[in-house]
C-alpha cells in the first residue's frame, strides 16, 4: 500500500544507495504523522558479484512484504532491476525522510488513479535495461484476464526486430512463443526457477554470446 514507504538510509539518517547503506527503513503514515514500521539492517556487497546481489536483494521481499514504494539516494543496477521485478515503484531522493515522504505519497496515490481512470487495458512494453538489452514481465498478463494477451504484448516487438535480447519473466512459456522462437531468426534459452517463475531470454540468431 501507498501508506507504507521503503528508505534506505545510512548511519546519518538520511538517504543512501543500497551499496553504501545501513538499514532498510519501512515508514506508515497514520492520522497525518509518519512513523516508523520495522526497519532491517542492510547493505549490499559487491564483492558476491550480480549472483550475491542478486541473493541479497531476494531477501529483502519478505522484509517488504506488500510495501511497493522503495526509495533511495541513487538506485541503478542490479538494485533497480530487482525492485523492478518485484514490481516496486522507486524514487530517488537526497536527505531526510520526512522531507519527501508526504511528496512520495501524493505521487503514488496520483499516478494510482491515473491507473484507474485508463483501466487495465494498456499494453505493457518492454523496458530497455542498457543499449538494446530489454527486459519484460508478462506474469500480471497471465495471472489476468483483462482482455490482453502476451502475444499482443511481445509479438510486435519481436517482429519490429530493435533489439539486441530480452528477458522475459513468466509464469510458463507460451505456447505461441515456443513455437516462435523454434523457426526463422530468433532463439531463446529458458530458465524454471520455481513452478510459476520462468525466464525466457530471446536473441537472435548469429548474435549468441
Amino acid at each position: 500500500m501507498a501508506e507504507h514507504i521503503a528508505v534506505c538510509m545510512n548511519d546519518n539518517g538520511v538517504t543512501s544507495s543500497l551499496y553504501d547503506a545501513s538499514a532498510i527503513v519501512i515508514y506508515q503514515k497514520e492520522l497525518g504523522n509518519w512513523d516508523i514500521l520495522r526497519e532491517k539492517k542492510f547493505s549490499l556487497d559487491k564483492q558476491g558479484g550480480m549472483v550475491g546481489m542478486r541473493r541479497q536483494m531476494a531477501e529483502l521481499i519478505p522484509f517488504l512484504e506488500q510495501c511497493k514504494v522503495f526509495v533511495g539516494e541513487s538506485v541503478v543496477g542490479v538494485p533497480y532491476f530487482e525492485l523492478e521485478k518485484m514490481q516496486c515503484s522507486i524514487w530517488e531522493f537526497e536527505g531526510e525522510p520526512l522531507s519527501f515522504l508526504d511528496y512520495v505519497l501524493e505521487q503514488e496515490e496520483s499516478k494510482a488513479q491515473e491507473n484507474a481512470v485508463q483501466g487495465s487495458n494498456a499494453v505493457p512494453v518492454p523496458v530497455e535495461r542498457e543499449n538494446g538489452v530489454y527486459y519484460i514481465s508478462i506474469k500480471e498478463i497471465q495471472e489476468n484476464s483483462g482482455g490482453i494477451t502476451s502475444k499482443q504484448v511481445l509479438l510486435p516487438f519481436l517482429r519490429q526486430g530493435k533489439f539486441y535480447s530480452l528477458e522475459v519473466l513468466c509464469n510458463h512459456i507460451p505456447p505461441w512463443l515456443e513455437a516462435e522462437l523454434s523457426v526463422g531468426n530468433l532463439i531463446g534459452r529458458v530458465e524454471k526457477l520455481a513452478p510459476t517463475e520462468t525466464h525466457v531470454y530471446i536473441g537472435k540468431r548469429g548474435c549468441e554470446t
